[in-house]
């Protein structure tokens, strides 16, 4: 067998798997000071890359937290002007059938009852709001990277 197919084998480029197994550089011009410049130079644009995808990411669910946290406000504050108004009006109404005391704690129940709702569907809604699962698998992704660079 001629030289050029024994490196198929050992020395050159492994036919099967399609993986390089030469033992020459590919870049033998570059000095390691050059090529860890290059190393560290590429993990910053990495990792500015990865701030980006986090704020943008972020940047959405702030937006549905804010919505959410808005509902609960509005739900509360809401809850707060309806039991002060609309209790009057209607112990009010309610003290001509029934002694005045009576009449404030049915009122008091209602409005509790309309106010757990209200904040119980801001309480839903925040769950809904995620982590930034794509930054943080990728993060991982490039932590092993770094590491599997550094052995």
């Amino acid at each position: 067998m001629s030289g050029a197919s024994d490196l198929g084998h050992y020395g050159g480029r492994s036919e099967s798997a399609g993986v390089d197994l030469s033992t020459t550089p590919k870049q033998a011009d570059r000095s390691m000071g050059e090529l860890f410049g290059q190393l560290t130079a590429d993990l910053g644009d990495l990792m500015r890359k990865e701030v980006q995808l986090a704020r943008l990411e972020t940047k959405e669910e702030v937006g549905k937290a804010g919505k959410a946290a808005a509902m609960l406000g509005a739900g509360g504050a809401a809850a707060y002007l309806a039991l002060i108004l609309l209790s009057f009006a209607l112990v009010w109404l309610l003290d001509e059938v029934m002694h005045i005391a009576l009449a404030f704690l049915i009122v008091g129940v209602v409005w509790a009852i309309v106010a757990a709702v209200l904040v119980a569907q801001g309480r839903n809604r925040m769950r809904q709001v995620s982590v930034p699962e794509q930054t943080v698998q990728t993060v991982k992704e490039d932590v092993e990277w770094a590491r599997a660079q550094r052995s």
